[in-house]
């Protein structure tokens, strides 16, 4: 079956608002990281499970703590502590640039499909690679970011608590496929464009 450049490109706009809507709603909700108390541990009138995301931590049935990394004080925390501090303030600065990225690339995107030119098509499937290279380091900051949570933790305070990761987070790593998925897709349309454009006219 022949693919042609029409469905390289539809089949990229769909992956590109996918990965847009999948990473805007993973940072905008609070199901990044989930811990979850032993029943066994709490009584019928508390709730001490807790979800957090990248803006806010809400503890049982309590209202959501905002949390800003850089207006902080870090005189008042330990060196683990300021590190963590760090680290939090760089996911919140790379997740959202690789969404107003993706927005900018989509369209790009855009413009080069209906100029059906390569040099766009290429410079717009490079665009989406930078993105999904933001994406990923975000979301693999938060992996190192709630470990290092968990050591300042300590075994003891783990020792009746289940942790996992939320749907949030998986909606981040979906996204980082998706704007791979865009960019090779692309970078496919430009490869078949050049190709039609090499082949000799007919006289």
């Amino acid at each position: 079956m022949k693919v042609t450049f029409s469905q390289l490109v539809i089949t990229a706009g769909i992956c590109g608002i996918l990965s847009f809507a999948f990473l805007a709603t993973s940072i905008g909700t609070d199901y990044w990281y989930i811990i979850e108390i032993n029943a066994m541990n709490t009584t019928d009138f508390e709730n001490m499970s807790s979800h957090s995301g990248l803006w806010s931590i809400t503890e049982g049935e309590k209202s959501s703590v905002f949390m800003d990394s850089f207006s902080a004080d870090y005189s008042r925390y330990s060196a683990s502590e300021q590190r963590m501090l760090n680290m939090h303030g760089a996911i919140v600065v790379l997740l959202p640039l690789s969404l107003v990225l993706v927005l900018f690339g989509g369209i790009c995107g855009l413009v080069s499909s209906l100029a059906r030119s390569p040099v766009l098509l290429t410079a717009a499937a490079s665009y989406f690679f930078i993105c999904s290279v933001l994406t990923v380091c975000g979301a693999s900051l938060y992996v190192v970011y709630s470990s290092q949570a968990e050591a300042l933790a300590g075994p003891e305070s783990l020792a009746f608590v289940r942790t996992s990761f939320g749907w949030s987070f998986a909606l981040a790593w979906l996204s980082y496929g998706l704007e791979l998925l865009t960019g090779a897709l692309l970078l496919a349309a430009a490869q078949l464009i050049r190709r039609r454009q090499s082949r000799p006219t007919r006289a």
